[in-house]
């Protein structure tokens, strides 16, 4: 019993020693373990203090922040707009103007091409060498050939019998007589050399023609420009493109219709000549669209014109205003659309290559458009591009920029499209504010991360804690 006691007096005291040695490390070390404790409370203050902002309205970018995001920034200022619908569109020929054909004048075989597809050409340059075949091509050689040396035998005679008709040797009717034949055989004539020139012939050719030479070949050449500007003022007439150098390239050959050594009939087509400086806008609507698009064209309201796949940056702008010039009467079948039709002044440039002139047009038939209709006009509102707005529920906001820091301004949208939106002049803008003209989603979510952060974009902390709003 004594013995168990006795170990019971030692634990007591061994423990004793412990909490003493302990106590007497803690005093020493207590420079080193102070600090953390500090920390720790310093920190729980600082968790209470950055709670995060329930209603934040104002955060804070960088100049650098802003470059990265490409934010540019613009002044309020009160407009005009008009509503607008989207229809597409195509780049199509104008029928009459933008292709020419050209046939063959007689029936005939192609000994020769002159200009293929690609090359460009202006009127009255060859384009085929024809063998003549036609019969009665060769009977009006012949005719105008007969016609002519008759008219020269009966102006010998009139001017052999002038003299005896004066001397009352024959009568005055004689000379009456020849004068009448001479001018139906020059009606002969002419009607001849005029036949003669639709199929093709030149007039030096019938030159030959008269004095016995018929001619075997026939060139079939460019055909002459032709403008229907007196007509429609709207058709550019199909006239000579300068290439910078005073000379005039009128025709590029879009597609060649027969053969070398191929076998033609007369006014079969040999080869399709384009010029596509006058093209139309076709654009496709539904029927419900056309009391808007018979508005605009009665109004004759600018159309806007986007063009797919333009290199817009390689040539000049298209300085043109773009109006509908009329609706089709049809609804197509398939589509259900009907079309309606804009006239286009399209642009041109040329290149040498291998001693050959080419022509490059910047739109070209098949091209798609997207057409922006107006319809209706905004008076006195605010328009800012889509990418502006963001939108939080039933709420729709924009970001007015001073300096570093931008402003949430909730805002009343009348009307978006793909383009821009228009704002209601409500005075919640106005004109000393100056709003970001893009990235309005981003500016958002950088709200939300500063708001989370617990610290006010406008409230500027000091080193030693200490807070004040902006001066």
């Amino acid at each position: 019993m004594n013995h168990k006691r006795i170990v019971r007096v030692l634990t007591v005291v061994a423990i004793a020693v412990a909490v003493v040695g302990a106590s007497v490390t803690a005093f020493v070390s207590r420079d080193r373990w102070l600090p953390w404790l500090s920390s720790d409370a310093h920190t729980a203050e600082a968790e209470e203090l950055a709670a995060p902002i329930e209603d934040a309205k104002v955060l804070k970018l960088s100049p650098q922040a802003r470059k990265n995001m490409g934010l540019v920034s613009k002044a309020v200022a009160v407009q005009a707009y008009w509503r607008n619908i989207q229809v597409p569109g195509l780049v199509v020929d104008r029928p009459g103007v933008s292709d020419r054909g050209v046939t063959s004048p007689a029936v005939g075989v192609v000994t020769q091409v002159h200009a293929f597809a690609g090359d460009t050409v202006r009127p009255g340059e060859i384009l085929f060498t024809l063998r003549l075949f036609s019969e009665y091509l060769q009977n009006t050689q012949s005719e105008l050939f007969k016609a002519t040396r008759e008219t020269e035998l009966i102006k010998e005679e009139r001017t052999r019998i002038e003299g005896l008709a004066t001397s009352g040797t024959i009568a005055g009717s004689r000379i009456i007589e020849l004068d009448q034949r001479i001018l139906r055989q020059e009606g002969l004539i002419q009607a001849y050399r005029q036949d003669l020139l639709t199929r093709g012939l030149m007039p030096r050719q019938l030159e030959q023609i008269t004095e016995g030479n018929f001619v075997s070949t026939i060139d079939v050449v460019a055909p002459p420009p032709v403008s229907n500007a007196s007509k429609e003022r709207d058709v550019q007439p199909v006239a000579f493109i300068d290439d910078g150098r005073g000379e005039g390239l009128v025709y590029e050959v879009q597609e060649l219709k027969v053969d070398l050594g191929q076998q033609v009939q007369a006014g079969q087509l040999l080869s399709v000549l384009s010029n596509h400086r006058s093209l139309f806008i076709e654009g496709h609507a539904f029927k419900q669209d056309a009391p808007m698009l018979e508005q605009a064209a009665q109004n004759g309201w600018p159309i806007d014109v986007e063009f797919a796949e333009d290199d817009s940056g390689h040539w000049p702008p298209l300085e043109q205003a773009f109006q509908i010039r009329h609706l089709a009467n049809t609804i197509d079948s398939a589509s259900r659309t009907f079309d309606f039709f804009i006239p286009l002044t399209n642009q041109s440039r040329t290149y040498e290559k291998d001693g050959q002139t080419f022509l490059v047009w910047r739109l070209r038939p098949g091209q798609r458009v997207r057409l922006h209709i107006p319809v209706e006009q905004f008076e006195n509102v605010i328009v800012v591009p889509a990418a502006a707005l963001v939108r939080e529920g039933p709420e729709a906001y924009v970001f007015s920029q001073n300096g570093d820091l931008f402003y949430r301004i909730p805002v009343r949208v009348l009307h978006e499209d793909r383009q821009n939106v228009v704002l209601a002049n409500d005075g919640s803008l106005g004109p000393g504010n100056f709003l970001a003209q893009g990235s309005g989603a981003s500016l958002n979510r950088v709200l939300k991360a500063q708001a989370a952060s617990g610290i006010q974009a406008d409230v500027h902390v000091h080193a030693d804690g200490t807070s004040h709003a902006p001066h």
